[in-house]
């Protein structure tokens, strides 16, 4: 098994997870793709990284920061192999850097809307949020945080251990929890997997019920999120596909039901008139500048997406 085929079925059984970390690896086995490749013409190398390309982006249809990620890094410049193969490699180097980068300036950005004293939610696992979380702890603000489960996965116990890590005061609570505490809480803070062109999230399924818990109660509402978790295809008016995945990470032992269903949706949709503000590595902003940041940030065009695609 290649690099390509095992990071895929990594991303595909959640092995990797976590939108930043998904791209990044998705960079990375396109980097050693095009390092090893053997090819005798441009046409072969196109037709073998396009082959790896869709390897990578049918694991996890909702993540556009996969996609970005491929799309930044098989846009590459030169008119024959060896020039074509230094270009993926480079592109994929930058991308890698510039979204560890990235990570650290939102949490600078965010971490001035924490203030000491806070308490602070935080769902899932997201690299970005508890970025900021940590970014506050470390300038010296007493914050507690609420983790949530974030079942049926249950990332929200990756969160605890880093959190643990950090020696930040952290509780850990059950999903269905949000409303109970809520009044609680200060600042929620979230990841992002999807923001659409009218700044509208896509992010771990529960998210858009803490945001309505968080509206309700007027507790600040906060999205952590790289440029490159924009998604350019909405601009056009594509609608961002919501992964369902297995039943048995719900009910493992299904088999045994002949008249039940089990529906497992990985993602769900929060409205962005719940959303106060989203922290990405260029400022922190409404999220009715989301065009902005697709059309100037990400360079992409309206009705065409330049350079070589998949």
């Amino acid at each position: 098994m290649n690099q390509v085929e095992d990071t895929a079925q990594k991303i595909s059984t959640m092995e990797i997870r976590g939108a930043g970390r998904i791209a990044r690896a998705a960079a990375e086995a396109l980097r050693d793709h095009a390092s090893k490749m053997e090819a005798s013409s441009l046409e072969e190398f196109d037709s073998s990284l396009s082959r790896a390309a869709q390897t990578l982006l049918k694991t996890r249809p909702t993540a556009v920061s996969l996609s970005n990620a491929v799309m930044m890094v098989i846009r590459y410049q030169g008119g024959e192999v060896e020039a074509a193969r230094q270009s993926v490699v480079d592109n994929a180097s930058r991308f890698i850097e510039s979204s560890l980068r990235a990570v650290e300036q939102i949490g600078e950005i965010g971490s001035r809307r924490i203030r000491n004293g806070d308490t602070v939610l935080t769902p899932c696992n997201s690299d970005a949020a508890l970025w900021i979380i940590e970014t506050a702890n470390r300038q010296g603000k007493d914050i507690t945080v609420l983790a949530t489960e974030s079942r049926p996965r249950y990332q929200g116990h990756l969160t605890i251990r880093r959190l643990e890590k950090a020696g930040i005061s952290t509780e850990l609570i059950v999903d269905s929890a949000v409303r109970s505490v809520i009044n609680q809480v200060d600042q929620v803070v979230v990841g992002a997997d999807v923001i659409t062109v009218n700044g509208t999230l896509v992010n771990k399924i529960g998210t858009s019920q803490i945001a309505l818990c968080a509206h309700e109660a007027r507790t600040s509402f906060m999205v952590a999120a790289e440029t490159y978790k924009f998604s350019p295809h909405t601009i056009m008016g594509d609608l961002v596909v919501i992964e369902e995945r297995s039943p048995e990470e719900v009910l493992p032992d299904i088999s045994q039901f002949r008249h039940v269903r089990v529906r497992n949706p990985a993602f769900d949709v929060t409205p962005h008139q719940y959303i106060d503000v989203i922290c990405t590595e260029v400022g922190a902003i409404p999220p009715e500048m989301s065009y902005l940041i697709i059309k100037e940030k990400l360079g992409w065009e309206l009705g065409k997406a330049t350079g070589h695609q998949p």
